[in-house]
C-alpha cells in the first residue's frame, strides 16, 4: 500500500513539474480540459432534447387519453352516472346515519371509564367483611387519635350502596395486590355526632351537621389491620405507606380522598354525588 502511494505521489510531482517546465506540457493539459467540458456540455445538451421530447410525448398521449375518456362518457354516460351514485352510496349514508343520531339525541361520552369502576358496577355485589369487636376500637392510641371512636359507627347498611360497594373494591385491591388489611373506623355519623366533634376544635373536624358528606353515608374513615391490631398512626412507616397506597387505589375508584386536602385526613375518602349537598367538607 505504501509503494501504491509513493508511485502515485511520483507519477504526480513529474506530471506537476512537466505542466511547470514545459510550455508543451501546459498546452496539452489545457487543451485536453477543454476538450473533456465541450463533451460534458454536449452531453448535457442530448440529455436535455430529450427530456423535452418525453415531455411533449407525454403530454401528446395524456391529451390523447382524455379526449378517449371524455368520449366514453359521452357514448354511456347512463352507465357512468350510475356508477358514481353506487361509489357515494355508502359514505352518504353514515353521514345521514350519524346525524339522525345526533339529532335524536344519544351523547356518546368520549371520557374514559375506569376499567376498575366499570368492572365493579357490571360485577358481583360485593360483601362488607365481618365486624370487628367494639373492644378493638377501645385501645388508648385509638381514643388519643380518635376521639369517641368507640361509639362511632360502623353499620355499612347505613351507607349509600353506590359508596359502599366502591369502597369495598378498595378493600380487595389493598389486600390482593398491596396485602394490607382494611377496617372501617366510621361510616354513617349523625348530624347531633357531628356536632358535637366540631365542637372539640378544628383538628378534630371543620364541618358541622350536614356540611358532611358522613350525615349522607357517602364518607367513611378507615384504617389497617396488623396481627389483629388496628393499626391507625401516620408515625407508623408500614401505616403511611399504606395511606398513600389507600389513597391511589380509592381516587382510581372514583372516591375523594382526604390525603390531598389542607387539613389531611389520609383515612377519609367520600363520593361526591352531585345534588346531594351545596357545601362539603370534613
Amino acid at each position: 500500500m505504501l509503494l501504491i502511494a509513493v508511485a502515485l505521489y511520483f507519477l504526480l510531482a513529474c506530471l506537476v513539474s512537466w505542466m511547470v517546465l514545459f510550455p508543451a506540457g501546459r498546452a496539452f493539459v489545457v487543451q485536453a480540459l477543454a476538450g473533456a467540458g465541450q463533451r460534458f456540455q454536449q452531453r448535457l445538451g442530448r440529455a436535455a432534447r430529450r427530456k423535452e421530447q418525453g415531455v411533449a410525448a407525454l403530454r401528446r398521449s395524456g391529451g390523447a387519453s382524455l379526449r378517449g375518456v371524455g368520449a366514453i362518457i359521452r357514448r354511456k354516460y347512463l352507465l357512468c352516472i350510475g356508477g358514481a351514485l353506487l361509489i357515494s352510496l355508502p359514505p352518504l349514508l353514515a353521514l345521514f346515519a350519524g346525524r339522525k343520531t345526533e339529532l335524536g339525541g344519544f351523547d356518546v361520552s368520549t371520557r374514559e371509564v375506569n376499567a376498575q369502576v366499570a368492572a365493579l358496577l357490571e360485577g358481583e355485589h360485593l360483601v362488607p367483611p365481618p365486624a370487628l369487636p367494639p373492644l378493638a376500637f377501645a385501645t388508648v392510641e385509638l381514643q388519643q387519635e380518635r376521639p369517641m371512636l368507640v361509639s362511632a359507627s360502623r353499620d355499612w347498611t347505613r351507607m349509600n350502596d353506590a359508596y359502599t360497594q366502591r369502597l369495598l373494591m378498595v378493600f380487595k385491591i389493598m389486600k390482593e395486590r398491596n396485602g394490607y388489611d382494611m377496617a372501617i373506623l366510621e361510616g354513617y355519623r349523625s348530624p347531633e355526632r357531628q356536632n358535637v366533634l366540631a365542637s372539640m376544635g378544628a383538628n378534630v373536624t371543620n364541618a358541622a351537621a350536614f356540611q358532611s358528606w358522613h350525615q349522607y353515608g357517602l364518607a367513611a374513615d378507615c384504617a389497617f389491620l396488623r396481627n389483629g391490631k388496628v393499626v391507625i398512626s401516620e408515625k407508623d412507616p408500614w401505616a403511611m405507606r399504606g395511606y398513600l397506597l389507600y389513597g391511589e387505589v380509592a381516587e382510581s375508584m372514583g372516591l375523594t380522598w382526604g390525603g390531598r386536602w389542607k387539613m389531611m385526613d389520609f383515612g377519609h375518602t367520600e363520593l361526591r354525588l352531585p345534588g346531594v349537598m351545596k357545601r362539603s367538607s370534613k
